[in-house]
């Protein structure tokens, strides 16, 4: 059984953390399963309450537990790692093994602002579709997805059901663009309350904000603005060194 080091230079709390790591990646605390209580974690290795309440907190802050006033401390959902790629949402949580889903909120036509038809190189006063959609995977809502494009690039689209299916796989079928290249930039927020009941957080809860603008053959044929459960998706990416001069 795993112990805690008394004469490591590592703090006590630390190594609990990595014991409970180690317990969590190995499926003996199973998703959603509760975790001793702080009382048998000290006696369990030898350690303070404080010390142990400060290993436990530091992995809720992580996301890898969360706590339920009343019942216990229970091993959290893996969080979904956000993909840095032009990719669309079935897509993504189809590569996941997770059944993608979406119900259509708001499908409407407006009129470019001076900002919206910057970002989407058009005039302003053009037709533009607003798609408002909540995106769901194996029923889970994880998103609201708001996506702005031309009218003239896509004429027909308001005729075209979305509900659970993929705005891309459509706009590339029916109208030829495939999104080939794009910009991402994302913000860290707080969900308004709509958005937070939309997505079952609750208020005030945290959600990434991503603003993409998605281009096909070198045209801006998308503005996606998405609210994302923060609670569920974490980022990764890959560093690299600078080249250095001799």
């Amino acid at each position: 059984m795993a112990h805690i080091d008394p004469d490591s230079p590592v703090p006590k709390y630390f190594q609990l953390r990595e014991i409970l790591l180690d317990l969590i990646d190995s499926d003996e605390f199973g998703i959603g399963a509760a975790i001793p209580s702080e009382r048998e974690l000290c006696q369990r290795f030898g350690l303070s309450r404080m010390t142990v309440r400060q290993a436990v907190d530091h992995l809720v802050s992580e996301g890898r537990l969360h706590r339920v006033p009343g019942k216990g401390t229970f091993v959290a959902r893996p969080k979904i790692e956000l993909a840095l790629q032009l990719t669309s949402f079935t897509d993504d949580m189809r590569a996941r093994g997770m059944i993608p889903g979406s119900r259509d909120l708001d499908r409407r036509v407006v009129r470019a602002s001076a900002h919206l038809a910057k970002e989407l190189g058009i005039q302003p006063g053009e037709e533009v579709h607003f798609i408002e959609r909540l995106r769901t995977a194996d029923g889970e809502p994880l998103s609201i997805e708001r996506a702005h494009i031309p009218v003239k690039l896509a004429p027909d689209l308001a005729d075209h059901d979305l509900s659970d299916k993929s705005l891309y796989e459509l706009l590339e079928r029916r109208y030829g663009l495939v999104m080939d290249a794009g910009e991402l930039t994302i913000d860290g927020g707080i969900a308004d309350p709509s958005d937070a009941d939309l997505l079952k957080l609750a208020r005030g809860g945290a959600v990434l904000l991503l603003q993409r603008r998605s281009f096909s053959g070198g045209v801006c044929a998308e503005l996606g603005v998405s609210t994302y459960r923060a609670d569920r998706y974490q980022l990764r990416t890959i560093l690299e060194m600078p080249g250095r001069r001799g």
